[in-house]
């Protein structure tokens, strides 16, 4: 059966084979540079907000890496792994529990963000067990991003005063 293609086609990879991850993989790095745009725009502080653009850069640098080569560098995740620390240790005691995602507007799209990364990753595994090669430093930054969208809805909840409710796990108790 023959494809129709649309002249109004809004990506030219949209038709590729269900098997090719790479446009699933474009459109889903394309969705979260977006979601943090969004994100962008809902926090106040202008530190933060630099540092929005500057990851929301460095996920559309990621974005062609399947079909051409990742053009990040060491050095940029370097200072991904950075801003996550910093973040890290500015939520201190926040940062040992598991908390339900909840709290201010910002925090809770930094919570889709991590949650987002984490997606990220699965794609990236799912694209390696078709037996395609992809640089370990692609699943670095796909993980740091997770994690320094946790620690970044930590500290936006901390900074609009919103307290973080603790989950504890019926399946999966305390230690």
């Amino acid at each position: 059966m023959e494809l129709y293609h649309s002249p109004y086609e809004a990506y030219p990879f949209l038709s590729d084979e269900s098997s090719n991850l790479c446009c699933d993989f474009e459109l889903f790095t394309d969705l979260m540079a977006s979601h943090t745009g969004l994100l962008r725009a809902q926090v106040a502080d202008k530190s933060l907000r630099e540092d929005l653009l500057w990851i929301c850069e460095l996920i559309y640098h990621i974005n062609p890496t399947l079909r051409t080569r990742l053009t990040v560098t060491e050095a940029e995740k370097d200072r991904l792994l950075q801003m996550a620390s910093q973040l890290k240790d500015a939520c201190g005691s926040r940062c040992k529990l598991f908390v339900l995602t909840q709290g201010s507007e910002a925090a809770c799209t930094a919570h889709l963000l991590r949650v987002e990364g984490k997606m990220l990753v699965r794609l990236i595994h799912r694209h390696c067990q078709q037996g395609h090669t992809v640089p370990p430093l692609l699943l670095d930054l796909a993980n740091l991003l997770s994690g320094y969208f946790f620690y970044l809805a930590l500290r936006l909840n901390e900074l609009d005063g919103v307290d973080e409710i603790p989950y504890e796990s019926r399946n999966y108790p305390a230690k």
